[in-house]
């Protein structure tokens, strides 16, 4: 028999108020402090503790004001983005306190230009010691675009062409200093070898950037690229860019068939489909016994107020939904509709949960628990490693995003009774494998780009 295959085990939650359980902060042991470095820093030693691959932090640009067109129901009700840090900040405090665990931020490439977003990476993958991953987005509506000065945000799929070109320029900043290039001798007072740090001088259909990097290669060559699209656009780029991707899927079939189409959109790529690792939300609730986790969820769920979910879903789908009472049918909704570009993301959350069949205040309700898409599991630590294993051995995942209920206590609870039952069963490690995330992660140092050959 072959070796056990071992999952890949990521965290994911916002430096603020709410990740995916809008009634996460409502939780009577949620600590509500994410203003403090202390809290994220405690977070990062449990799921260091836990030998987990890498923690990472998402970002949006701007409170939540779609529903409505105000702020009051996002800010008021505490929705997605009511308070979010800057994450590469974040990671920076984290990584000061750990030394294995991977650390990655959330950082625009529609709003941030690519010199400072090698910068940013290149740093903290230095001061970390090889740690760090991007996790690209091209940023969500036009709220976003008000606060950088622009009036309109650019359209879909025009983002992700930008963002080819971005992540090309990226990439040739990381590269612009050989990897010998710092000499550092004293004596003959040669500081850097001027003929291995390269101009990058990329002029193209969307930026312009002349380098180089005022840093010098980092230790993991390039920090690992992660993302998060699902569109089919976004699957494309991620078939060419992605080495981790953020798959969000309702159900097992849902996982399989995302699993293999971005691993096919990998293969048509010319990549190497297992140098994509493609990891899938999950939220996990733990109870003694099913029963107790079972009335921990329904606790949880109950918190969630019907129109912080829908604050969210319109400034995820740029509908405003405030437009319609909330005991209107989704069916009617969908109907009034027809003859707009609806995002496929309602649609698609519409056919997952049924809710055209439900009113508009239970589909904000139903959004507030998991935004639509996470798989929300009640269990023992046993029973939930059983899931995880079940899910990972019929190709659903290469590992999971484990989405908290509340924070922090929900990564304890995971690494305290579930880590120990999959390192049991010979699914997960009991130690770190190497010096760098690319180590844990099993992926290779990218091939050398934008230098002359």
């Amino acid at each position: 028999m072959g070796e056990q295959r071992q999952m890949h085990l990521a965290g994911f939650f916002s430096a603020g108020n709410v990740t995916h359980a809008h009634g996460a902060w409502r939780h009577k042991d949620s600590s509500n402090d994410f203003l403090s470095g202390g809290y994220y820093q405690h977070i990062a030693r449990t799921l260091e503790r836990g030998k987990f691959d890498l923690l990472f932090l998402p970002d949006g640009l701007a409170v939540e004001d779609s529903y409505g067109d105000d702020l009051r129901t996002g800010v008021g009700l505490g929705g997605q983005g009511a308070v979010a840090l800057e994450p590469a900040t974040v990671v920076a405090t984290m990584a000061a306190v750990t030394e294995h665990l991977g650390l990655g931020a959330t950082i625009s490439a529609t709003y941030y230009p690519p010199y400072h977003v090698a910068r940013v990476f290149a740093t903290l993958d230095q001061l970390s010691g090889g740690r760090v991953s991007w996790n690209v987005v091209t940023s969500l509506n036009d709220a976003e675009a008000h606060n950088f000065g622009v009036d309109q945000h650019l359209e879909h799929d025009a983002r992700y062409d930008r963002a080819d070109e971005f992540l090309g320029a990226v990439k040739k900043l990381w590269n612009s200093w050989d990897e010998d290039a710092l000499v550092l001798d004293k004596e003959a007072g040669v500081f850097a070898d001027p003929t291995k740090v390269h101009y990058v001088d990329h002029d193209g259909e969307w930026l312009n950037v002349r380098g180089p990097l005022q840093v010098p290669r980092s230790p993991q060559c390039e920090p690992v690229i992660l993302q998060a699209g699902l569109t089919p656009r976004g699957r494309r780029f991620a078939g060419r860019w992605a080495e981790t991707v953020f798959s969000l899927a309702p159900t097992l079939e849902f996982m399989q068939a995302t699993y293999q189409g971005i691993k096919a959109e990998v293969d048509a790529a010319g990549r190497d489909p297992e140098q994509t690792k493609i990891l899938t939300a999950v939220m996990p609730v733990l109870g003694e016994t099913k029963a107790i986790a079972q009335e921990r969820l329904e606790y949880l769920n109950g918190l969630v107020h019907p129109e912080v979910g829908l604050s969210t879903l319109s400034s995820h789908t740029g509908i405003n939904l405030a437009a319609y009472p909330l005991d209107t049918p989704i069916k009617e909704i969908l109907r009034d509709l027809q003859d707009r570009n609806v995002p496929r993301q309602f649609h698609m959350f519409a056919a997952a949960t049924h809710s055209e069949e439900l009113t508009l205040a239970e589909m904000g309700r139903r959004y507030g628990t998991n935004v639509g898409f996470v798989p929300q599991w009640a269990g023992t630590g046993e029973q939930i490693a059983d899931e995880l294993i079940r899910h990972f051995d019929a190709d659903a995942a290469d590992g999971f995003i484990i989405s908290p209920a509340y924070l922090p206590g929900s990564y304890d609870e995971f690494v305290d009774q579930v880590v120990p039952v999959l390192q049991d069963r010979g699914y997960f490690r009991t130690e770190y494998q190497g010096n760098i995330l690319r180590d844990d992660l099993g992926l290779r140092t990218p091939q050398l780009i934008g230098q002359p050959s």
